[in-house]
């Protein structure tokens, strides 16, 4: 029986690497028959480019800016082509990279996001694959735009500051500075959300208090997103505020598209075809993949959503097994989802089931081996099939 395991990363407790693996264990401790051919997966956020480097290339590391504008270590990976670099712009601006007690969402800047694409561009780069999610910001992808050589001005005609809230003195756009390779380079990004720019549905507004923003931040955040829309659509001729996905990474989807030219795609289609996906589904009895909490946003152009639609259209079995489930998640199984589970084994606090996440993981893997494994031998095909 052959398993593909292809699961996003339970965030804050496993990569999707580690949490592939940790499947791995649990299905083969179950049976003997088991083969399992392991793809973790990332739609954009972290992860992401460790998942577009397993079928080869390397990672470069360079001195980025963070999002308060300290000095990090950050890699960009650079495809076995030579030409292609991916860039994961939580490396540079991701929530990670701070303490909770650190979180500043008013003045949190993409700039070093800016500085890796630089980097990938200076070591001959002819396309970049951005992976954007997980991120610490809410500037629009302004600060990325500074570090490409763009001019963002006041109305005295100053620089704005670094970070969202500065966006709300925004008067003109400048981009005569703007590295010109970018006019030359093909530029893809992968999302995670389909948020657009503002709005209830927004990036501040949906996103803003897991970067630690109260809501007074959040209110600041939005008017100061819709400024920088306005000044964009005035200045560069490109409406960016509705466009699905614009919303992500705290507006940087917003960013790339009005100053690089950027085409915004479903990040796991970007991994799924890196990775040739769709034929390993094809060779596959069962597929399971899983995340950190299966819930609503999982809809909204996630990894497990993209893997469920893959699955569906080559007509193979795929189990959702992830840390949590929560919420409205039916419409899960109207996307072709054999059974939705938690590797829960009982009430447990968070920093508990996430500390033992591994564990979990292994054991309900075991026990999903050897159901199947049994209806297989006994005649049926196990669960819904």
């Amino acid at each position: 029986m052959r398993f593909l395991i292809c699961p996003d990363s339970f965030k804050g407790s496993l990569t999707a690497l580690e949490a592939a693996r940790a499947l791995q264990r649990g299905l083969c401790d179950a049976s003997s028959s088991i083969d399992c051919d392991l793809a973790p997966l990332a739609d954009g956020g972290e992860g992401f480019v460790d998942a577009m480097l397993a079928g080869g290339g390397r990672q470069v590391y360079t001195q980025v800016t963070d999002p308060l504008g300290r000095q990090v270590r950050a890699a960009y990976g650079l495809l076995p082509d030579g030409c292609t670099a991916v860039v994961e712009m939580a490396s540079a601006a991701g929530l990670e990279l701070l303490d909770p007690e650190a979180l500043r969402p008013l003045e949190a800047t993409t700039y070093g996001v800016g500085e890796l694409m630089r980097a990938a561009l200076d070591v001959g780069a002819k396309r970049l694959i951005i992976g954007i999610g997980g991120s610490a910001t809410t500037d629009g992808g302004a600060g990325m735009a500074q570090a490409l050589g763009a001019r963002l001005l006041d109305s005295t005609g100053r620089p704005v500051g670094c970070g969202g809230a500065a966006l709300a003195g925004l008067s003109e756009i400048q981009l005569e500075g703007v590295d010109s390779r970018l006019r030359e380079a093909e530029i893809l990004v992968a999302c995670d959300v389909d948020n657009p720019l503002t709005g209830p549905a927004g990036a501040a507004v949906v996103y803003g208090p897991q970067k630690g923003a109260s809501a007074a931040d959040v209110a600041l955040l939005d008017g100061a997103l819709e400024r920088f829309a306005e000044v964009v659509n005035r200045d560069l001729g490109v409406n960016v505020r509705d466009i699905p996905g614009a919303g992500a990474a705290g507006g940087l989807g917003a960013g790339l598209v009005a100053f690089c030219g950027a085409r915004l795609l479903p990040g796991i289609e970007v991994v799924a075809e890196a990775l040739t996906l769709r034929d390993r589904i094809r060779q596959a009895d069962w597929i399971i993949t899983g995340e950190g909490c299966t819930d609503a946003q999982t809809l909204s152009g996630k990894a497990v959503a993209g893997v469920l639609k893959l699955a569906k259209s080559e007509n193979v079995p795929c189990i959702v097994l992830s840390g949590a489930v929560q919420g409205e998640i039916e419409a899960l199984y109207g996307m072709g989802a054999a059974c939705v589970l938690s590797v829960s084994d009982g009430p447990r606090d968070i920093a508990s089931a996430m500390a033992e996440a591994g564990v979990l993981v292994e054991k309900s893997a075991r026990a999903l081996g050897g159901l199947l494994v049994a209806s297989a031998q006994n005649g049926c095909g196990g669960l819904n099939q």
